[in-house]
């Protein structure tokens, strides 16, 4: 299996800017007003009224990438629109037209048929249901129509007003436009303080310090990650191996996520111990590569042992060169096979003390197809053969003996576009469970 290249190392980064909501949306909202007045282009003085009103509309930018509108707060973004158009009176619903349309081109065909077909392999009659996950996807994502929508409507509209109108109607309507502008933030504002409550409580202390034992109790442990598998569907789906690991070892019932549940945020705050503001990764969004903190492998070399991460691109912006990467670009029905096989070459190879393996096809196919249909089941059914595998695998060759299984998800996944990271129904709580000789067994 290759490993991913510079390139899609660098693609990855760049298509989290159009898949973050933040960055995405005044990414979409520049790109629509340039692509709706290109005929404006020609003439430099329309290419300086068109440059000199964005500067005006910056400040709205600057508040909606500040504030998050997840869930049901998404609601509420339609309330600035109204009042604008209750003041102003102005909306050029050709241009909102335009722009709803190449949104839903961009979710529907490009990202949810053409790139998820060019990636791993979706069928080419993908849009047929991706349009009904962009309508339910609950989170700040660009996938989330209900959040989008009100808010380029608003920008563009401000945008297009300001553009449209004389010097002298802006010199006479500046502090009106301002003064909408305070009452945005204050409504944000207002609406984070009071409604946006669902952040799972920090905890304010560390495990407690038990004696470390004078020799470890396990030789190996092995961490299977099964990225994205919803707590609840995981229990639903036929997988007589896990269950065997789960009911013979130790079950954690009630293991969360962290906040916001985004891959990278998950994996960096699991194999450091601590919490996003504190390793410095907020989001897939990686604005500064690596972690402030120290990492469980950082811990193992310092004992002289060794430890090494099996995932994809997107991993190595916090954990850097401990990460093994794995291409994401391949049909997602030998994602997970293709991962095993790698697992097994690491382990022969470099035998290292603990092994992190992300298994990706049941994440994959919750964005592209939905998490409440049966081909996520499958996808949950077939990590659960890939990881009898692998294990039945490591015993034939003595790897086995002294060795702590640890399996898990990063993350659940809500329904839509198999949304995470603002804590939907099914993102927060996920698997967890272990299995060894050293682990107790039927415990829950």
């Amino acid at each position: 299996m290759k490993s991913a290249s510079k390139f899609e190392k660098f693609a990855a980064r760049c298509w989290n800017l159009l898949n973050e909501g933040k960055p995405f949306t005044p990414i979409f909202v520049f790109g629509t007003m340039l692509l709706f007045h290109f005929h404006d282009l020609k003439d430099l003085s329309a290419i300086h009224d068109l440059f000199l009103a964005f500067l005006f509309v910056v400040p709205l930018l600057a508040i909606y990438f500040i504030f998050d509108f997840p869930l049901f707060l998404r609601n509420y973004l339609w309330i600035p629109f109204v009042v604008f158009l209750i003041i102003w009176k102005e909306a050029s619903f050709p241009l909102l037209l335009f722009s709803a349309g190449l949104y839903f081109f961009f979710t529907v065909f490009f990202w949810g048929t053409l790139y998820y077909h060019l990636r791993i392999g979706t069928s080419w009659l993908n849009f047929t249901r991706f349009w009904k996950l962009v309508l339910k996807n609950s989170d700040s994502t660009s996938g989330n129509a209900q959040e989008q929508l009100p808010k380029f409507f608003l920008i563009l509209s401000v945008w297009e007003m300001i553009y449209q109108e004389t010097p002298s109607w802006l010199d006479e309507n500046i502090l009106k436009l301002f003064s909408f502008y305070t009452f945005v933030l204050l409504f944000a504002y207002i609406l984070h303080r009071n409604l946006f409550d669902w952040k799972p409580a920090i905890y304010h202390e560390y495990t407690n310090n038990a004696p470390n034992p004078a020799k470890a109790i396990s030789d190996k442990v092995i961490v299977i990650v099964i990225d994205g598998m919803r707590k609840e569907r995981f229990y639903e789906a036929n997988t007589p191996f896990l269950d065997s690991l789960k009911e013979n070892g130790t079950e954690y019932m009630n293991m969360e996520t962290v906040y916001p549940a985004r891959t990278v945020v998950c994996f960096t705050s699991m194999f450091t111990g601590t919490y996003p503001f504190e390793h410095g990764i907020q989001s897939n969004m990686v604005w500064k590569l690596g972690i402030k903190v120290e990492s469980i492998f950082d811990s193992l070399r310092k004992v002289g042992k060794t430890g090494r991460l099996l995932g994809i691109a997107h991993l190595v912006d916090s954990m850097g060169d401990d990460v093994e990467t794995v291409t994401a670009v391949m049909h997602n029905d030998k994602a997970d096979e293709n991962i095993i096989e790698r697992a097994k070459k690491i382990m022969k190879e470099q035998d290292p003390d603990l092994l992190v393996i992300q298994l990706i096809a049941t994440d994959q196919t919750g964005h592209s197809r939905g998490v409440l249909y049966d081909e996520y089941l499958q996808k949950i059914e077939e990590a659960d053969a890939h990881v009898q595998q692998f294990v039945e695998w490591l015993d034939r060759e003595g790897k086995m003996k002294n060795t702590t299984l640890i399996i898990c998800s990063d993350h659940g996944q809500a329904d839509g576009i198999g949304g995470h990271g603002h804590l939907d129904e099914g993102e927060r709580y996920v698997p967890f469970f272990l299995y060894g000789p050293n682990i107790a067994k039927g415990k829950k």
